[in-house]
């Protein structure tokens, strides 16, 4: 490789050379000289088309093909001129020019530094696999970011400047976020000044607080972490009690040694803004706080702002009288096909702000009694009834681009089954295949895009309704084609175990009846018992393990759809036994009261799916 190239002395002419060689070299300068100036004035005469000159010739695969040949040499390691090294002394072959191009890392090495004359060069701290996916990707413009490889191949990129795979990792990790891992991801973004994604991490964990302080890794948190995540003002909560219940929560995880962190949090939680009654029965009770006295000043002060009145309450300010101000995407109520009364395409949107309806891209095809959810931002319509046939097909709804695109096919046909997102997959549970009805589930991972089936319910449910609470699935009523029955009965899917247990019966046989989850509470909502459509909803509190009856909805529902945000349940559409329903009730838990939403939708629907999402950027015009 030294012996390649030619020294710079060697190419001076020698100190020998007379006068009249340096003159002929001269000559032959001018000659050409001439010679150009000749046919440049003799150019001038010759017509051009049009009186333009002609572009000059590209060929746009040149290129393409010469870093195919670089790439092919560099893998037989012909003309290689450097070998780098990663961690544990593994190798890979490359050239210097082709790195220094691509990675500025490479070019100030090349062309400053003292690794420009060596041809082994120790990479500190970079992974092989990363690595050699990095060296690739100089030479194939081409890398595939997974699951598996994010973690080591994020930080390499980030050290050798290669700037488009380390934002691609960083869009991988954002399309991943969840409950259960954004606290992670988060850490690692600040740990390798990915500012963007820092920046994700911190509105998804602020807007999705509740479920993230239910998940694993909130209990992991240092102190100092929990602190600066408890104190921020953009929190979404449905109330304080939340923030409360969550510092208790993490407390208690390790309480010899968190005990004395307790008062550090405590002066985050907003004691003032939760009901007189909760502050006396619940944090007054308290067995942490009333071992801790700087704690008692906190529960002072918030019973001292609940017993001033009008002017005075508005003058009495500290920090924890500041009512958090959550600024997260403005979220929108998708409604999804349904059976109106035959399968339609239409797919409407709701604008909570706006209080108005309009419409987005329709589905594929016709769909009704199909199951939603949304997983990384993006909605699954699955299964469901196309006006002949029961379907297998899933489509995915992206709100941004406001279109569909299909996803794989499940293992069996399934109309009137459940649907809900847990551990980053999406679970089918039940259903009707046209002949019978289903007592099998299948989950499908967006990994590995495959559906596997899991572990049978002991029973057939069609028109089931499904929810997730603290990591278990249930799976709610139904009709039992066997016995012919709408059932009460209940069953909880545990993932670990791939085993379905039963639970407390409802108070009442529902068959289609709606099902949602509000804080940690499962709600079963309306649905028939034969010919009998009800308007009674009750809820089931996995912690009692009972369940108990709430407030009757105004209208009696069957098949409608189900969903929570904000502290609220929306119960959409449906039908009555004798028409389907185009208007919307709303639950709140806090006044055990039933509202009804200003306007209704375009088209009355039954066994609609029902989704919570954020505002598309141009929605379509208003109804």
């Amino acid at each position: 490789m030294e012996s390649a190239g030619v020294s710079g002395s060697q190419s001076q002419p020698p100190n020998n050379m007379n006068d009249g060689s340096d003159t002929k070299g001269s000559c032959l300068l001018l000659r050409y000289a001439s010679q150009n100036s000749l046919d440049e004035s003799s150019q001038k005469h010759i017509p051009r088309e049009n009186g333009k000159d002609k572009p000059p010739y590209r060929n746009h695969h040149h290129t393409n093909r010469a870093f195919d040949v670089i790439n092919e040499m560099r893998k037989k390691n012909l003309l290689c001129d450097v070998i780098l090294v990663a961690d544990g002394g593994m190798e890979v072959p490359a050239h210097k020019m082709v790195l220094a191009a691509c990675s500025p890392y490479f070019y100030a090495m090349f062309t400053s530094f003292e690794e420009r004359d060596q041809q082994r060069i120790t990479l500190q701290g970079v992974d092989y696999s990363a690595l050699k996916l990095l060296v690739d990707y100089v030479y194939s413009a081409e890398v595939h970011v997974t699951e598996d490889n994010v973690q080591v191949l994020l930080p390499a990129a980030n050290l050798l400047q290669l700037t488009d795979v380390r934002d691609a990792c960083c869009d991988f990790l954002q399309a991943q976020l969840h409950p259960s891992n954004c606290l992670g991801i988060r850490a690692f973004a600040d740990l390798h000044g990915c500012l963007e994604l820092l920046t994700h991490a911190d509105s998804y964990i602020e807007q999705h607080f509740s479920e993230v302080v239910d998940a694993e890794e909130f209990l992991t948190l240092a102190p100092e972490q929990v602190a600066k995540l408890i104190c921020s003002d953009r929190l979404m909560v449905p109330s304080e009690e939340k923030v409360f219940e969550c510092v208790i929560s993490w407390v208690h995880h390790d309480l010899e040694k968190r005990q004395n962190d307790l008062a550090l949090l405590m002066e985050h939680v907003r004691l003032p803004l939760l009901s007189q009654e909760y502050l006396v029965q619940r944090v007054e009770e308290e067995p942490l706080l009333k071992a801790n006295l700087q704690c008692k000043d906190f529960l002072i002060e918030a019973l001292k702002y609940h017993l001033l009145k009008g002017e005075q309450k508005s003058l009495f300010k500290t920090p924890r009288t500041k009512p958090r101000q959550p600024r997260g995407l403005p979220k929108v109520l998708l409604v999804v096909g349904g059976q109106a009364p035959k399968a339609i395409r239409s797919v409407e949107c709701f604008d909570f702000k706006e209080e108005k309806w309009y419409q987005v891209s329709e589905l594929p095809t016709r769909r009704c009694r199909a199951g939603l959810c949304v997983l990384a931002g993006r909605v699954y319509a699955v299964g469901g009834f196309n006006g002949s046939l029961r379907v297998r097909t899933v489509d995915i709804y992206d709100a941004a681009a406001d279109q569909w695109s299909p996803c794989p096919e499940m293992e069996a046909r399934r109309s009137t089954l459940g649907v809900a997102v847990l551990g980053n997959c999406v679970y089918a549970v039940g259903g009707f295949d046209g002949s019978t009805g289903l007592n099998s589930a299948e989950v499908y991972d967006p990994r590995t895009r495959e559906w596997r089936p899991i572990a049978r319910m002991s029973t057939r449910r069609s028109s089931v309704g499904v929810g997730v609470v603290k990591g278990l699935l249930y799976a709610v009523g139904g009709y039992d084609g066997e016995s012919r029955q709408c059932l009460s009965s209940v069953e909880c899917y545990n993932p670990e175990k791939d085993q379905w247990k039963p639970v407390p019966e409802m108070s009442a046989r529902r068959s289609g009846a709606g099902v949602g989850v509000l804080d940690g509470i499962l709600y079963a909502v309306g649905g028939h018992d034969g010919p009998l459509v009800r308007k009674s909803v009750e809820a089931f509190n996995p912690e009692t393990n009972q369940w108990t009856p709430v407030s009757d909805m105004a209208l009696c529902r069957r098949n409608a759809g189900v969903v929570a945000l904000n502290g609220l349940l929306y119960v959409v559409g449906g039908d009555d036994g004798s028409s389907s329903l185009a208007s919307v009730e709303v639950y709140s838990p806090r006044t055990d009261t039933w509202t009804t939403l200003p306007t209704c939708m375009g088209v009355g629907r039954s066994y609609a799916g029902v989704a919570i999402i954020d505002k598309p950027m141009a929605p379509a015009t208003t109804m």
